[in-house]
């Protein structure tokens, strides 16, 4: 199993004046010790259960396109991107500049959107669940169409685009890999086999997950799509520093689903004394499942 850090909270201590050399840092010792997926929000204010907009939070693709620089190995996400935040022939461009400038190293993690209050605090349309639902497809479309060799018009209920134009193209063939972040069943995973190379699960238990994955092979049987060639991922919040033992023996148990990555995020005050310690104790022991 292949470990994911997801950096979410930037509140540590002397934030005001750390906050970019913990950031490096972190994603430094992540990189350099072997985990395979480094993450960061794509929120404008922080979430209300870490603090709210008080709290500090970078924008997204900015912050990957700092880390592309600072790193070397690790493939780089948001977790995930909101569909209502760029129009998807932008967020295209941007997700390709990121696997041009990080050697392939670039992922769409891409969700419904969920957050109305930063939207409404910053002036952006905030669409009902249905029809975000609409414009994510939409934009799947958009960035596949994007990544490929048609640079015709796309003409979709949401989106028009004259020219989809996207020189250079990506660095990784055919395109940089797309994950479909949530556990809806009939919405999300239908898109994760639709159209998805990775999921992104809740680690709301070793049966629910077991579900959702069934629900998600059921999807890629009606579709004729390759339900073993999509990556399985979990997300949780368990701490593997405080308590590897059980940490490693719940990973066991989603191992045996099928899980292939499970992302934590630091969960102390000192992320970078997390992620060394994570790294160098739990993540050879979480290879071996």
């Amino acid at each position: 199993m292949k470990l994911g850090v997801h950096y979410a909270n930037f509140s540590h201590p002397d934030w005001a004046t750390t906050l970019e050399d913990r950031l490096t840092e972190t994603a430094r010792v992540a990189d350099q010790g072997g985990v395979s997926l480094l993450t960061v929000m794509d929120h404008w204010f922080q979430m209300e259960d870490l603090g709210g907009p008080a709290e500090p939070m970078l924008e997204g693709y900015t912050t990957l396109g700092y880390l592309a620089g600072v790193t070397e190995r690790v493939r780089l996400s948001l977790l995930v991107t909101g569909v209502t935040y760029r129009h998807p022939g932008l967020l295209a461009k941007t997700v390709t500049t990121l696997d041009r400038l990080s050697r392939g190293r670039a992922m769409l993690g891409v969700g419904a959107a969920w957050y109305d209050r930063e939207h409404r605090g910053l002036g952006v349309p905030f669409p009902p669940t249905a029809e975000r639902f609409e414009r994510l497809e939409e934009t799947l479309q958009v960035c596949l169409q994007m990544w490929g060799d048609d640079e015709g018009p796309y003409d979709g209920r949401h989106y028009r685009l004259a020219e989809t134009v996207n020189v250079p193209p990506p660095y990784q063939r055919p395109h940089p890999p797309i994950l479909v972040g949530g556990s809806g069943e009939r919405k999300t995973l239908r898109l994760v086999a639709q159209y998805a190379q990775m999921c992104n699960l809740f680690a709301e238990g070793h049966d629910v997950v077991h579900h959702k994955l069934e629900v998600l092979r059921g999807h890629c049987d009606t579709l004729g799509t390759d339900y073993d060639a999509i990556e399985k991922s979990i997300v949780l919040a368990a701490d593997p520093q405080g308590d590897p033992e059980g940490f490693l023996a719940d990973m066991a148990g989603y191992a045996a689903l099928g899980i292939d990555t499970v992302t934590v995020g630091p969960a102390t005050a000192d992320p970078v004394g997390w992620t060394t310690d994570v790294v160098e104790k739990v993540l050879p022991r979480l290879a071996d499942l």
